[in-house]
């Protein structure tokens, strides 16, 4: 496959194609990161996918570590999501009312984040039934999730003030778009032309995986604070897992000021395990006396959850969940508003349901398995050319740190050495390997990703970290 005709128009070559879109779309681009901005060079301009890969418009294919940004986690276009989503455009595409099939994934979700006696498989049997959300409200982005789980917390206390970290991305809500730069508990400005400073000064930033500065925060706007939001593992900064106990702790330390924990797991819900990263990791193990272990009591549940990507098997879709007493605030039962034309859209959802239905044990022990290969891959190449790197993964989500140690907060990412990822970048993308095009984002395998392909990354593996040991400041 090679080229593309868009009306009446041949296009051949990426170039053409970029330059095209920046005649008609601002940057040429629908979504910044998609510019190239951070690696520099043109946009591959993509006209197919399938499985692990994708092709773009001069004919040449890449295996493909993007994914959609996550949501492709069986591979792109299977086949039996693909008719799935097939049969319900045939029976329309929108009808602005209410269908089963949402009724379906809502019920769907709601049981995978039920935790259940002999239900989770990291020990295979638990002590307690857990159920992280008992009502989902369908919406069409992920932006749309945080932005509603934010209203919904300040309809919930009568509280404005929300507390969020640096670095972490809840989508471009006014609000959300906030970040202090520096100082431990400061009122923020706004990080984004055309927010108007008093709603950015609603939202407090403080660094992250900080207790102190948590603590520090709520000594001084304790009775103000309506909620802390928080990616259940930051991967909008590279991946940048919480210290041990550090979402319990945020959870506690909500509930004891009569606060709310948002937990945004857009990225990572059924992304890094069935129940997301809170039932990977919020489950204490206790050894039996005869040696078994099992799941006591969680160390945390937070109040509401988001969700998107994987939810919505790469058409837009996502989620707010939570307590039952919270999602029934919302319209048409509560006085929180929320609506949308296309919220549980019907095509959207039957691409959901098929992607969750299919995403079973095998499929994440092998999405664990391939990003064990790939990252050691990574971590093995760098460390030959002596690169100084550090290898940052939270389950099947990883990404390299171009420093000596692991970052831990926004500023120690920030402060790594950035320049040599563009032409670690580009010689893996000429060597037929998409990564994200931004040091700063996750990298994201498939269940599709076969140890064929899976060889063609290791492969390109070594020129890349010697383009990147190669690499000097700008």
């Amino acid at each position: 496959m090679s080229g593309a005709t868009v009306g009446d128009t041949a296009v051949t070559t990426n170039d053409e194609a970029f330059a095209r879109a920046k005649r008609s779309i601002p940057g040429g681009v629908n979504s910044p990161v998609r510019a190239f901005r951070s690696v520099g060079g043109t946009p591959r301009s993509l006209v197919a996918a399938h499985g692990p890969y994708v092709t773009d418009v001069e004919g040449r294919e890449y295996v493909d570590l993007v994914a959609s940004w996550g949501p492709a986690i069986l591979g792109h276009a299977h086949p039996e999501v693909v008719a799935a989503v097939q049969d319900a455009a045939a029976r329309g595409l929108s009808f602005g009312a209410s269908t089963l099939a949402e009724t379906e994934l809502a019920e769907l979700v709601i049981d995978r984040l039920t935790v259940t006696p002999g239900s989770h498989h990291l020990t295979g049997r638990s002590l307690v039934t857990t159920r992280l959300v008992d009502e989902l409200r369908l919406v069409s982005t992920g932006t749309e999730a945080t932005m509603t789980a934010i209203r919904l917390a300040r309809g919930a206390t009568g509280r404005d003030l929300i507390v969020k970290f640096s670095g972490l991305y809840h989508g471009h809500s006014d609000g959300l778009l906030a970040d202090a730069g520096s100082g431990l508990a400061t009122l923020a400005l706004p990080a984004s032309a055309g927010v108007p400073a008093d709603i950015a000064a609603q939202t407090v930033v403080i660094p992250y995986n900080d207790r102190a500065a948590v603590r520090a925060v709520f000594e001084e706007h304790g009775d103000r604070i309506a909620a802390i939001i928080t990616e259940a593992v930051p991967a909008n900064m590279g991946v940048v897992p919480p210290a041990p106990g550090f979402n319990a702790f945020l959870a506690d330390t909500a509930h004891q000021h009569g606060a709310l924990l948002i937990l945004d797991e857009v990225l990572t819900g059924f992304r890094v395990g069935p129940a997301g990263w809170w039932g990977e990791t919020a489950f204490a193990v206790r050894e039996e006396d005869d040696g078994s272990r099992a799941l006591v009591s969680p160390t945390y549940v937070p109040d509401l959850v988001t969700f998107g990507k994987v939810i919505g098997g790469g058409m837009p879709l996502a989620a707010l969940g939570g307590r039952r007493d919270l999602l029934e605030l919302l319209a048409p039962i509560g006085p929180v508003y929320q609506a949308g034309t296309l919220s549980g859209n019907p095509v959207a959802v039957a691409a959901g349901l098929a992607t969750l239905r299919l995403a079973d044990a095998d499929v994440y022990a092998h999405l664990d398995r391939v990003a064990e290969v790939i990252s050691k891959g990574v971590d093995d190449a760098l460390t030959s050319a002596g690169v100084p790197h550090v290898i940052s993964r939270a389950g099947n989500l990883f990404s390299v740190q171009f420093r000596d140690t692991p970052a831990t907060d926004y500023v120690a990412v920030q402060a790594q050495d950035a320049f040599r990822y563009a032409p670690f970048f580009h010689a893996m993308l000429d060597a037929g390997v998409s990564l994200p095009p931004s040091v700063y984002e996750a990298w994201f395998v498939t269940a599709a990703h076969d140890d064929a392909t899976v060889e063609r990354v290791l492969d390109a593996l070594p020129a890349a970290a010697r383009a990147a040991a190669s690499a000097r400041p700008a």
